[in-house]
C-alpha cells in the first residue's frame, strides 16, 4: 500500500512487522516510515530511497548462513491462537519455547513495595469526576483527527467518483467493441460531419472537439487507474518478490525429489524384490489349492443328482431337499459361470417341484390311511417318523396348505364312521330288510328307541376315539412346527453372536489390515498381494492345528449331505436324523439355505394356530355328523313322542358326548346342543300341553269339595319341606297302606284342599324334575310352568267366582264353603311359588334371572284372587245385612227377630268356614263382616231417629246389640274378637 502524506488513515508504528496500528498522540509530530516489501531473490541494482530501504533489511543471499527474520517460524497471531494448548497463556512469548517449557514463579523483589488497589484509591477519587466529564464530552464531540481522515477519504472518493461519472457508460460495458456498427456510431457520431466529403471549418472544429473529449476521457480513466495502482503498489511489489523466491524453492524441491527417487529405487532393488517374489510364489500356491478344492467341489456337485435319486427311492424327502438346496447354493456362490453346470440349476428346480408333488401326494395317502384305519387299534400315531419327515419337508417347501388336505380327509372319514356304525347296527336287527329299505335315514327310523339309542351311543364312542386319534396326529405336527420355530430363533441368536464375535476379532487385526493396504498397489496378474497374505495366513493356521470355525461353508455342508445321501442309499439313515441334522443351527444348511427356505416366525405361528383350528373343526364335524343321526330320527316326530325318562336318557348321552369333546378339543361346539335344544323345545311343548290338558280336565270335573289327602302326598310335601324338589321313587306294591288324612299339613298349618290341587303339586314337581334332568330347557320350562299356574288361577276363578261350575259340573249353587276351599287351595299354591322360584334360580345363569319376574306376576294374581274371594264372602253377608236390617224396628220384645236372624246367619257362616280357614284369617274375615253390620245398623238407626241419649229406644237397641255381641263371641276362635259396637251411634257435634 503506497504512502501519501495527505492520507489521513492510520499507519503502522515502528514495530510494523507486528501488524499493530497505533494512533499518534500529537498530529504535528506525526512521521511515516516507508513500508518495505520482501527483497527479490535476484535483486536489481537499487537506487535512491529504495536502496536505503533495502540496506536496512537482511539479505537472503548475504545472510543465508545466519539467522534472520525470514527464519522465524512463529508470528504473533499464531502464538496467540495456538490450538495445541487448552487455554490461552498469560505470557504469549513462552509459546515459542515449546510445549515442554515449564513456567516458574518469579520471586518478588525485596526492594519494591507490594502495590495494591488501595494505593490508587485517592487518585481515582480525585479524577473520577473529571473522567465522567471527559467521557461525556468525547461522546458529544468526535475526534478531530477522525473527522479529518473521514473528510479527506470522502472528498477523494467523491472527486474520483465525479470524474468517472463524466465518462459515458458505453465505455464501461463489458461487451464494448468498435467493430459493432451501433457502438461505433455512438462513439463517433458521423452525423455531425459533412456527408459530401468536403471538409469545412465547422467539421474541423467538431472533430477537434471530439478528439479532445475522448482525450479527456482517457486522462480521467488513466488517472483513476494510476490512483488504484498507487493504492496497491506495495502488494504488486510483494507479489513479484515472492515469485522469485518461489522459483528457487521449486528448484530445490525438484532436486530433493530426484534424490529421493534414486534412494527409493535402490531400496526396491535391494530390500523388496526378494520378499515380493516369495509373496508371488505363495499366491501361486494358493491359486493351485483353490483350483484343487474347486475341482473336488465340482466332483461332489456332479454326484448330487444320483444321490437325490437314491434318497427319493427311500422317501428321504428332507435329505433330498437339503441336498438340492445346498447344491443350488454352491452353484450360485462357488461354481457360478461353470459351463458344464449350466443346465444343472434348472434340473434341480424340476426335481424340487417333483419332490413337492410327491410329498403332497404322500401326505394325502398318509392322512387317508391314518383316518380310515380301524378305531379299535391303539391310540399311537401311525408311522410317526414318516409323518414328521413329511411335515418338515412341506414346511421347508412352504407348502403351508397341507392342513387343508388333512381337513378334507377328516370330513370323509367322519362320514364313513357314521355309515359304518349304522350298517353294523342294522346288520344285527332282523326286522329291517336292507334290500327294501336302502337309505340309512329310513333304516334308523325303523329302529325302536332302545336300538336307535344304542346306535347313537356307538356313534358317540367312535367319534371320541376318532378325535383322540386326530389330536395325537396334530400334536406330532405341532411339535414339528414348534421345533422349526425354535430352530429359527436359535439360528438368529447364533448369527448375532457370530456377528458380535466377528466385530471383536477385527480389532486386533487392524494394524495388519493397514499394512496390507500399503501393499495394495502391488499387483500380480490382477490379484492383490493382500489376498496372498490372507491365504498364506489361513494355510498356516490350518497346518498349525488351529481350531475350526463354528460356521461350515457350503462345500462342507454339501460333502456332509452327500455322505448322508450315500448312507441313505445303503439303508443306514433315518428320516428323523436327517431332519434333526437340517434343524441344527450350527450347520450352514440351517443358517444359509434353510433360513431362506423355512417359513418366517409369523408364518409358522399361523400354521400352529391353524393346527388348533383344525382340531376345533374336527370337533365341529363330529358334532355335525351326530346332528345328522339325531335329525334323521326326529324327521317323523318320534323324538317328540318320547317319554320323559327316555328324553332324559337322550339328553344325558348328548351332554356327556359334548362334555367329552370339550375336554378333548377345548372347543364348545354348539351344533349338537342346538339340535338337542330344538328337540327339547318340541318335547317341552308336548310335555306342557299334556299336563295343561290334564289340569283342565281335572278342573272341569272338580266339584270343589274337601278331598282326603293320601299319605303319599303328605310324604311328597314333607320331602319338599326338606329341600328335595324331586319326584319320590315309587314304593313297591307290598308296602303297608296308611290311612288318608283330612288335611295337608305344611309348616304347622292345615290346608283343606281339593283333589285337583294335590295333582297340581305333583305336576309342578314333574316340571322341576325335568329341569334337573335337562338343564338346557330351564327357561322354556319356567315359561311353561308359569303358563300352567296362570291357567289354574284363571280357570278356578271362572269356575268358582264366575260360577262356571254350575254349568260345567252341575252344582246347584256356589256356597261359602266352596269359596273358602278355593281360597285355601290358592293359598297353598302361593306357599309353593317361592320354593319353585328358588329351584329354577339355581338352574339359570345370572343373565337369565329376568325371567323369574313371571313368578312375581303370578303371586300378585293369586293374592288378588284370594282377596276377591274374601270380598265375595263379605259381600254375601253384606247383602244379607242390608236386607234384614232395613226392616229393623226398635220395639219389644227383645231381642228382636231381626237380630235373632242376624246371629243365626253369622253362626252358619262360622260353621262353614271354621274348619277350612285358619284362626287368623277367620278373625279378620268376621271383623270385616262385623264392620259391614255396623255400617248398615248405623244407617238404619239414623233413619229411625234413635240416638245415644239414654232413652227407651236407646235401651232397646242396647239389648239387641248385647245379644248380638254375646252370640258372636260365643263362636269358637272368636271369643276375644273386639266388635267395638259403640261405633253404631253418631257422635254429637
Amino acid at each position: 500500500m503506497a504512502s501519501h502524506s495527505s492520507s489521513p488513515v492510520p499507519h503502522p508504528s515502528s514495530g510494523g512487522s507486528e501488524g499493530i496500528f497505533r494512533k499518534d498522540r500529537d498530529p504535528s509530530s506525526r512521521h511515516y516510515r516507508p513500508i518495505h516489501s520482501l527483497p527479490d531473490v535476484c535483486p536489481k541494482e537499487p537506487t535512491g530511497e529504495a536502496a536505503r530501504g533495502l540496506c536496512e533489511g537482511p539479505s537472503v543471499v548475504a545472510d543465508q548462513h545466519r539467522w534472520t527474520v525470514y527464519n522465524s517460524k512463529v508470528n504473533l497471531p499464531a502464538a496467540l491462537n495456538d490450538p495445541r494448548l487448552a487455554k490461552r497463556e498469560s505470557d504469549f512469548f513462552t509459546k515459542s519455547w515449546g510445549l515442554d517449557f515449564a513456567e516458574t514463579e518469579v520471586m518478588p523483589s525485596f526492594y519494591l513495595p507490594n502495590i495494591t488497589k488501595e494505593h490508587f484509591g485517592p487518585y481515582l477519587q480525585e479524577t473520577a469526576q473529571r473522567e465522567k466529564i471527559h467521557e461525556r464530552c468525547k461522546n458529544i464531540c468526535p475526534n478531530k483527527d477522525e473527522l479529518d481522515a473521514v473528510s479527506s477519504i470522502t472528498n477523494n472518493h467523491d472527486k474520483s467518483r465525479t470524474e468517472l461519472e463524466q465518462v459515458p457508460k458505453i465505455f464501461m460495458k463489458p461487451d464494448f467493441a468498435l467493430d459493432d456498427p451501433t457502438t461505433f456510431n455512438a462513439v463517433l457520431p458521423w452525423s455531425h460531419f459533412n456527408s459530401a466529403g468536403r471538409k469545412s471549418s465547422r467539421d474541423m472544429a467538431s472533430s477537434r472537439l471530439l478528439q479532445e473529449k475522448l482525450s479527456h476521457y482517457l486522462d480521467v480513466v488513466e488517472v483513476s487507474i494510476a490512483r488504484q495502482i498507487s493504492l496497491r503498489s506495495e502488494a504488486f511489489f510483494h507479489a513479484m518478490s515472492s515469485q522469485h523466491e518461489l522459483q528457487d524453492r521449486l528448484t530445490e524441491t525438484a532436486r530433493a525429489v530426484t534424490v529421493l527417487r534414486g534412494r527409493t529405487a535402490a531400496i526396491e532393488r535391494i530390500m523388496c524384490e526378494g520378499p515380493l517374489r516369495a509373496l508371488r510364489q505363495a499366491l501361486t500356491r494358493s491359486n493351485c489349492a483353490r483350483l484343487h478344492n474347486k475341482l473336488k467341489l465340482m466332483a461332489a456337485v456332479h454326484q448330487s443328482q444320483p444321490t437325490v435319486q437314491l434318497l427319493l427311492s427311500t422317501s428321504e424327502f428332507v435329505g433330498a431337499l437339503e441336498l438340492i438346496a445346498t447344491t443350488k447354493e454352491v452353484l450360485q456362490q462357488e461354481l457360478q459361470g461353470i459351463h458344464s453346470f449350466r443346465h444343472l440349476g434348472s434340473q434341480l428346480c424340476e426335481m424340487e417341484k417333483l419332490i413337492d408333488k410327491m410329498m403332497v401326494e404322500d401326505f394325502s395317502m398318509y392322512s387317508r390311511s391314518d383316518l380310515s384305519r380301524s378305531l379299535e387299534d391303539d391310540g399311537q400315531v401311525m408311522e410317526k417318523d414318516r409323518l414328521e419327515s413329511l411335515v418338515f419337508g412341506l414346511l421347508r417347501q412352504r407348502k403351508l396348505d397341507f392342513l387343508d388336505i388333512y381337513s378334507d380327509e377328516m370330513i370323509l372319514a367322519a362320514k364313513s364312521i357314521v355309515t359304518q356304525s349304522v350298517v353294523d347296527s342294522v346288520s344285527q336287527i332282523e326286522e329291517i330288510d336292507t334290500d327294501i329299505v336302502t337309505k340309512l335315514a329310513d333304516q334308523m327310523r325303523l329302529m325302536t328307541f332302545p336300538q336307535w339309542f344304542e346306535l347313537l351311543k356307538s356313534v358317540f364312542e367312535n367319534f371320541i376315539l376318532f378325535l383322540k386319534r386326530i389330536k395325537a396326529t396334530l400334536s406330532v405336527v405341532r411339535n414339528v412346527v414348534l421345533e422349526a420355530l425354535d430352530s429359527n430363533q436359535k439360528s438368529r441368536l447364533l448369527e448375532r453372536a457370530a456377528a458380535a464375535a466377528g466385530g471383536l476379532a477385527e480389532a486386533p487385526g487392524t494394524p495388519l489390515n493397514q499394512g496390507e493396504a500399503e501393499l495394495a498397489y502391488l499387483t500380480h496378474e490382477g490379484l492383490f498381494i493382500s489376498d496372498a497374505l490372507n491365504d498364506a495366513q489361513l494355510n498356516l493356521g490350518a497346518g498349525g492345528g488351529q481350531e475350526q470355525s463354528s460356521t461350515v461353508g457350503p462345500r462342507q455342508a454339501l460333502s456332509r449331505l452327500d455322505g448322508c445321501g450315500s448312507d441313505s442309499a445303503s439303508g443306514t439313515t433315518e428320516s428323523s436324523s436327517s431332519r434333526e441334522h437340517a434343524l441344527q443351527p450350527g450347520v450352514a444348511t440351517g443358517i444359509s439355505s434353510s433360513e431362506d427356505m423355512m417359513p418366517s416366525d409369523l408364518e409358522l405361528g399361523r400354521v400352529a394356530n391353524n393346527i388348533q383350528e383344525l382340531l376345533y373343526t374336527a370337533s365341529d364335524v363330529s358334532h355335525d355328523r351326530c346332528v345328522k343321526v339325531l335329525m334323521a330320527r326326529a324327521k317323523d316326530g318320534s323324538l317328540e313322542r318320547l317319554s320323559s325318562a327316555e328324553f332324559v336318557f337322550l339328553s344325558q348321552a348328548v351332554e356327556g358326548f359334548v362334555r367329552d369333546t370339550e375336554e378333548l378339543c377345548c372347543r364348545r361346539s354348539v351344533s349338537l346342543r342346538g339340535a338337542l335344544q330344538s328337540q327339547a323345545n318340541r318335547f317341552v311343548h308336548r310335555f306342557h300341553e299334556e299336563r295343561k290338558t290334564k289340569l283342565s280336565l281335572l278342573l272341569d270335573n272338580e266339584r270343589w269339595k274337601q278331598a282326603e289327602v293320601p299319605a303319599e302326598f303328605q310324604d311328597l310335601v314333607n320331602s319338599i319341606a326338606d329341600g328335595r324338589i324331586t319326584l319320590p321313587e315309587r314304593k313297591p306294591q307290598g308296602t303297608e297302606e296308611r290311612k288318608p288324612s283330612d288335611y295337608l299339613h305344611i309348616d304347622g298349618q292345615k290346608y283343606a284342599v281339593v283333589g285337583t290341587v294335590l295333582l297340581l303339586i305333583r305336576i309342578f314337581l314333574e316340571y322341576c324334575q325335568c329341569v334337573n334332568d335337562i338343564p338346557s330347557i330351564s327357561t322354556d320350562m319356567l315359561t311353561r310352568l308359569s303358563d300352567l299356574l296362570k291357567h289354574f288361577n284363571s280357570r278356578s276363578c271362572q269356575l268358582v267366582l264366575g260360577a262356571g261350575a254350575l254349568q260345567v259340573v252341575g252344582l246347584k249353587t256356589i256356597t261359602t264353603k266352596n269359596l273358602a276351599l278355593a281360597s285355601r287351595c290358592l293359598q297353598l299354591v302361593v306357599h309353593y311359588i317361592p320354593v319353585i322360584r328358588a329351584h329354577f334360580e339355581t338352574k339359570l345363569t345370572p343373565k337369565q334371572y329376568s325371567v323369574l319376574r313371571h313368578f312375581d306376576h303370578i303371586t300378585k294374581d293369586y293374592n288378588d284372587h284370594i282377596a276377591e274371594i274374601s270380598a265375595k264372602l263379605v259381600s254375601i253377608m253384606d247383602s244379607m245385612f242390608e236386607k234384614v236390617l232395613s226392616k229393623y224396628e226398635v220395639k219389644a220384645p227383645m231381642p228382636s227377630a231381626c237380630f235373632r236372624n242376624v246371629c243365626k246367619q253369622m253362626a252358619k257362616m262360622h260353621e262353614a268356614l271354621y274348619e277350612l280357614l285358619p284362626e287368623e284369617q277367620a278373625q279378620m274375615l268376621f271383623l270385616r263382616i262385623n264392620a259391614s253390620l255396623k255400617i248398615h245398623l248405623k244407617r238404619q238407626l239414623a233413619r229411625l231417629g234413635v240416638h245415644h241419649d239414654g232413652g227407651p229406644q236407646h235401651g232397646l237397641v242396647t239389648v239387641d246389640v248385647a245379644f248380638y255381641t254375646e252370640n258372636v263371641q260365643s263362636l269358637r276362635t272368636l271369643e276375644k274378637l273386639d266388635l267395638n259396637m259403640a261405633e253404631i251411634w253418631e257422635q254429637k257435634r
